[in-house]
């Protein structure tokens, strides 16, 4: 009877019920990326399961993840700085605030054919540039050609076909590229290109993209719950950063349409740059948002300027070193 009782505490203290697990859903932007790697390394190594959480990573499927989270489809999501802005500063603002930079810095870029030889934003005029339609796109490819003394009014911009990297060779002249995976699709089809990092125009475009979302209501109503997904998730990113060939085979699990070599090459790239400059993974700073904010508001997308404390918040972020 002493063995029994014995193995009945044991069972009590070592197998938690599922049940008392609380569910928990997260929306991506996209589908599964090395932008989401920590996540899914949470999840894998059962980081969230010891924080009580049950987590399910889903990919958007009815509409905008921002607009999802606000209304409660999602607990948490995936976005951008430039989502984040014009969300909150909309004449109907979402109830949604930034709780965590995915990376610290800008990897993103304008992509051309080294066969076109445009090699700088001064080269745009008489071009055609691919959008994918956001709302600060033009704001942006503004702020770059003003860097370089060029007429934005002579950029011919036309809405993206989705036909990829390819495009670059044939109808269109620039593209926006992710470094950390668009530019790796470039590397391995040996499609060579010339690629201007946008942080190196205007500061004010050294944004955070992707960030972690959640909505007014969660901070409100579930602020430990707020707590403890970041808690897990900081630890994911940190495997990420100290694993990356690991990770990217435990990511491959999540995302088996891609190739080893692909997420490997970008997890590489990327481990570096999750909490680059910063003394923490995720923390964000008022300068950075309050910077692209301004961007928004010179080139007329923004009628004035919104604090940045209304649209993001470290308080839930654990301390560095936990």
């Amino acid at each position: 009877m002493k063995r029994l009782l014995i193995a009945l505490l044991a069972l009590l203290f070592l197998v938690p019920a599922l049940g008392l697990c609380e569910d928990v859903t997260v929306i991506l932007d996209y589908v599964p990326n090395t932008n989401h790697t920590g996540m899914y390394v949470a999840l894998e190594n059962g980081y969230y399961a010891e924080e009580g959480l049950n987590v399910q990573i889903i990919e958007p499927t009815e509409g905008a993840t921002a607009t999802l989270v606000a209304v409660g489809k999602g607990d948490f999501g995936i976005s951008y700085q430039e989502e984040v802005t014009m969300a909150i500063a909309s004449k109907d603002p979402l109830p949604i605030r930034a709780i965590a930079a995915v990376i610290q810095h800008n990897t993103s870029g304008f992509a051309t054919a080294v066969s076109k030889n445009i090699t700088s934003p001064a080269d745009f005029e008489g071009k055609t540039y691919s959008s994918w339609g956001g709302p600060g796109e033009a704001a942006t490819l503004h702020a770059v050609m003003d860097s370089m003394g060029a007429d934005f009014s002579k950029l011919n911009i036309v809405i993206s076909d989705g036909s990829g990297f390819a495009a670059l060779e044939k109808n269109v002249d620039v593209m926006w590229f992710f470094e950390g995976w668009d530019n790796v699709k470039c590397q391995l089809n040996n499609f060579p290109i010339n690629y201007m990092e946008l942080r190196q125009y205007d500061e004010r475009l050294d944004y955070y993209t992707p960030v972690i979302i959640t909505s007014n209501r969660m901070i409100e109503e579930n602020p430990e719950t707020v707590r403890k997904f970041l808690a897990a998730t900081s630890r994911g990113y940190a495997y990420a950063i100290a694993n990356p060939d690991e990770s990217a085979k435990i990511l491959q699990k999540y995302a088996p349409d891609y190739s080893l070599e692909m997420l490997t090459i970008s997890q590489n790239y990327l481990a570096p740059k999750y909490a680059e400059d910063a003394p923490r993974w995720g923390e964000m700073k008022d300068e950075v948002w309050n910077g692209y904010t301004d961007l928004l508001v010179q080139y007329g997308v923004l009628e004035s300027a919104i604090p940045a404390a209304t649209c993001y918040t470290n308080e839930f972020l654990p301390e560095a070193g936990q």
